[in-house]
């Protein structure tokens, strides 16, 4: 049976959410296709006093769903050429949401391969911009609500035992926070 995560799960710190994202799975239905992963690792961005936040600045056509409820996709263009996946958290109003940094490849590892055009499982989705790719998400997802039957989170009932931190990844801003949470040892956090 399908355990989707609920509009509740969104709805708290953002933190123990970046956290208890672990271990859960990501998927994706798009014309026919079921492609998912293990969420295997996640970084917290947190209100408009965090400088790394896309929210820093204030509301923006951009990034006006991390304003919104707690329970949607914000996906974002960067470089002129990436796709980024977050899942907004916290109550309407606060932007908050986690960005969704890495999976362990489960199902439609052939269709995630023949986009990534790599062979190897390790390199298909260990990264924001190359999950974004492998699984076909792009700003058309942006405002998807996680409850649907498009995008969604999955709790399958795994214990996770070791959870690493450290500071987010190309992040230059003095405020460098330890908001990178990521499983222990696993070969498919990003490098």
């Amino acid at each position: 049976m399908i355990k989707k995560l609920n509009r509740k799960f969104y709805n708290r710190s953002t933190l123990k959410v970046a956290k208890d994202l672990l271990g859960k799975y990501l998927v994706v239905q798009k014309n026919g296709e079921l492609l998912s992963g293990k969420i295997v690792e996640t970084e917290a961005y947190i209100g408009y006093k965090n400088p790394a936040s896309h929210a820093y600045r204030g509301m923006t056509p951009r990034n006006e769903v991390m304003f919104g409820d707690p329970g949607y996709a914000y996906v974002y263009f960067t470089y002129g050429m990436h796709h980024c996946l977050n899942l907004v958290t916290e109550e309407n109003g606060y932007p908050a949401a986690v960005l969704i940094r890495a999976l362990e490849p489960v199902q439609g590892i052939e269709i995630m391969q023949k986009r990534r055009k790599r062979k190897g499982l390790t390199d298909l989705a260990s990264g924001p911009a190359k999950l974004c790719q492998a699984l076909g998400v792009d700003l058309k997802f942006n405002g998807e609500d996680l409850c649907s039957d498009s995008l969604w989170v999955e709790d399958k009932g795994e214990v996770i035992k070791s959870i690493s931190s450290s500071t987010r990844i190309g992040i230059k801003e003095k405020d460098k926070k330890n908001w990178r949470f990521f499983l222990k040892n696993n070969e498919f956090v990003s490098r």
